[in-house]
């Protein structure tokens, strides 16, 4: 498992009965989390006193509780500063456990030793675009939302990286990179974090186990003669380590050689020292 344990302003403190009390920064979080199947004493007391609480509704869906939450504030991994807020269906707008892929990537563009094209498909809040970008390469960063796009830029300024070379592109990832390899564009690093299920700015639906082997295959030609990395995170059911590994090795490596590894991407919880799984990344490389 790779694990996300370099982090100072961000913790997973307990997790028990479907729910993780976090610490974002200065603030304690209770958010559920379908891996959590354990039920064990809930003994820290910080429980009961967290500064926001996602309750889960029965129907589907849920909705905030808050006590003393700001409406945004921001913490720190490195060099890169994000800006959360809480928003709908439980989330703040970063996904910590990714951290451990940021530092992977960030290290081999590092240590290139040349200029490093990334390509960031399903790119969110930016956090592997800042990552990528802070790293040294040009980053282009595409996403159906222009809402993500422009979080993703508020948190490029916020790290100092405003005017580092990135390309912010609202589109729908497939047709974009279909156009990217009609342009003869080619990146040394792909990244891409698909969603289960997920609608284009146009209303372009997309189903994972429909797209992903299609869009892979796709995105191995836009690969440079001298590429350095292809990397797919996974937050869906079914899409198992040896999935992703099966896939980026079926399509990318008879074309660049080199060779894949995946495994699940987790964090450390502080109460017991054991590690809670967050999805799962496949990790190709020279």
């Amino acid at each position: 498992m790779w694990i996300a344990d370099k982090w100072k302003d961000y913790e997973v403190i307990d997790c028990s009965k479907g729910e993780k009390l976090e610490r974002w920064g200065d603030y304690l979080l209770i958010r559920p989390d379908p891996q959590v199947i354990w039920d064990t004493p809930k003994a820290d007391k910080r429980w009961k006193h967290p500064n926001g609480h996602y309750h889960r509704s029965a129907k589907g869906g849920g909705e905030w509780e808050f006590f003393s939450l700001p409406q945004q504030w921001t913490i720190q991994y490195d060099s890169l500063t994000f800006n959360l807020k809480p928003f709908s269906f439980k989330h703040t707008g970063l996904f910590p456990e990714q951290a451990a892929n940021w530092d992977w990537f960030g290290r081999k563009i590092r240590e290139a030793g040349r200029p490093v094209k990334v390509l960031n498909l399903f790119a969110y809040t930016g956090g592997a675009t800042l990552a990528a970008a802070a790293a040294g390469a040009a980053v282009t960063h595409v996403d159906a939302s222009k809402g993500m796009v422009t979080w993703a830029r508020e948190n490029a300024k916020s790290s100092g990286l405003e005017d580092a070379p990135i390309r912010w592109i609202v589109d729908d990832c497939i047709k974009f990179v279909e156009r990217e390899i009609r342009r003869g564009n080619r990146y040394d690093g792909i990244i891409m974090d698909p969603p289960s299920y997920g609608r284009g700015p146009k209303g372009e639906i997309w189903k994972i186990e429909d797209a992903i082997h299609p869009l892979v295959k796709l995105c191995a030609q836009l690969l440079s003669k001298d590429p350095l990395f292809f990397l797919i995170n996974s937050y869906t059911t079914g899409l198992a380590p040896s999935v992703l590994s099966y896939l980026i090795g079926t399509e990318v490596v008879p074309a660049c050689g080199g060779h894949v590894k995946a495994e699940e991407i987790g964090l450390p919880v502080t109460s017991n020292g054991l590690v809670l799984p967050c999805g799962a990344a496949g990790r190709w490389e020279v």
